[in-house]
């Protein structure tokens, strides 16, 4: 045995000796285990749906739901006479902030010799609304009839047939409504729908809790256009904490203005340090991770994390033989680090990772043999988290799991960024803070 080997020895064998090769009390001390749920605490953010009706869907809307024919009655020569109409198909116009309808109607009156034949022209302005029911509506209405047929005026003179057929398509047009809850209904429940988020053996998902449903000002261009927007409260926890609450659609609340365009949701990650010891085995092969170059079969394994103060401790079980400079040994006992958690870049690392006291003095007695930085830099890594590209599948479910189609129209949603702007240690748990960017659209009928 060489004299330069034989203070390590010494070392090994008193380590050995003293506990079965232990390496000393855990520092920081370990806190007690704090129980409950990683805690969100989300700030609420609006997910803004520009909608778009175009003329032709709302055409379609209005043919839809807007009857072809009705009848009513009108006094004539002391009794009630009947009338009947049939309307042909309906022309739409956009003119100041209004809906302009074209309508002609065929009338058929029942006079006492023979029937009546009318042709009647209605020219309709109108604003269109949408209700806290999800309902559009018309309001507002400005209805003109005239007609060409010379014998109306006979007609209106003596029975007033006119004034009956304006406010029998009045009426119609006053009760027309086009539904839009079932599309905003599946949109809700695309957002209300816990995200699946598998991250190793950990297992997380993000949550969108709908708080309310706001529509901003309608723009006419060609086309029903409004903004739309889910106010939301959306977190990622690890281990997944689902609400056992069940969503329902709030009412729709009508608002003076909405931010247009792109929307930017603040989502914080709250992770437990058992969830996240789970996390970082993906660094691991088979649960160990192969550290030392002279030492092939020395592995670190069984991550444990946990906070002290600001900082996080990292525990690892440090295992497996030594046979070179005259040892031959085996080690079996932990080793502690601790350190600070920063962001840079959208990933999450612990720079300033350091052996503790008693884990610096023990891997100072090894110098000669383990290279203790080698062990620091390689705990370093496995703490090392690309949080930007562990969120890709939160970035393409809300791409992908909230757009939809169907019969009546689509919604098309993209997140196009992901910006992580800051981690805090907590006792229990460790919460990041991720900005997410993304759009979305609805259509109806679908381009």
């Amino acid at each position: 045995m060489s004299r330069s080997s034989f203070p390590l020895v010494v070392a090994l064998s008193s380590l050995l000796a003293a506990g079965c090769a232990g390496f000393g009390a855990v520092y920081p001390a370990r806190p007690a285990e704090t129980p409950g749920e990683a805690i969100a605490d989300p700030t609420p953010a609006k997910v803004v749906m520009h909608t778009t009706i175009t003329a032709a869907g709302l055409k379609s809307a209005i043919e839809d739901n807007l009857p072809q024919t009705g009848e009513g009655t009108f006094p004539l020569l002391g009794r009630d006479r009947k009338f009947t109409w049939k309307r042909g198909p309906a022309t739409l116009r956009f003119m100041q902030g209004r809906i302009g309808l074209d309508l002609h109607v065929d009338a058929v009156a029942d006079m006492p010799i023979s029937s009546l034949d009318i042709g009647l022209d209605f020219k309709i302005l109108a604003e269109p609304v949408v209700t806290s029911e999800y309902q559009a509506k018309l309001q507002s209405l400005d209805v003109t009839v005239t007609s060409n047929d010379r014998t109306i005026k006979l007609a209106d003179a003596v029975a007033g047939v006119l004034g009956k057929m304006k406010t029998e398509i009045e009426g119609k047009l006053a009760a027309f409504s086009f539904d839009l809850k079932p599309m905003i209904t599946s949109a809700f429940e695309r957002v209300a729908r816990p995200i699946d988020l598998p991250l190793g053996e950990a297992h997380g998902c993000a949550m969108l809790k709908v708080l309310g449903v706001e529509a901003g000002p309608t723009v006419l261009a060609d086309g029903f256009e409004k903004d739309i927007a889910l106010v939301i409260a959306p977190s990622i926890t690890i281990p997944c904490a689902e609400s056992e609450a069940t969503q329902t659609l709030p009412p729709l609340a009508n608002v003076a203005t909405l931010p247009s365009g792109p929307f930017t949701v603040s989502l914080p990650i709250a992770a437990r340090y058992d969830e996240l010891a789970k996390a970082m085995t993906l660094a691991f092969t088979d649960g160990k991770l192969y550290f030392a170059k002279d030492f092939p079969k020395l592995y670190m394994e069984k991550p444990e994390v946990y906070a002290a103060k600001d900082q996080l401790v990292l525990k690892l079980h440090i295992a497996g033989p030594i046979d070179k400079y005259g040892i031959n040994t085996t080690l079996n006992g932990d080793i502690f680090m601790s350190g600070h958690p920063v962001v840079e870049d959208n990933e999450l690392r612990v720079p300033d990772l350091e052996p503790t006291i008693e884990t610096s003095n023990f891997l100072l007695g090894l110098k000669a043999a383990l290279d203790g930085g080698t062990i620091r830099d390689q705990a370093r890594a496995a703490l090392h988290l690309d949080i930007g590209e562990r969120l890709k599948a939160v970035k393409e479910k809300l791409s992908s799991d909230l757009a939809f189609g169907n019969g009546q129209g689509c919604l098309k949603a993209q997140a196009s960024k992901i910006e992580v702007s800051g981690v805090h240690v907590h006792s229990a748990y460790l919460r990041v803070y991720v900005g997410i960017t993304g759009s979305a659209s609805l259509y109806m009928p679908c381009p």
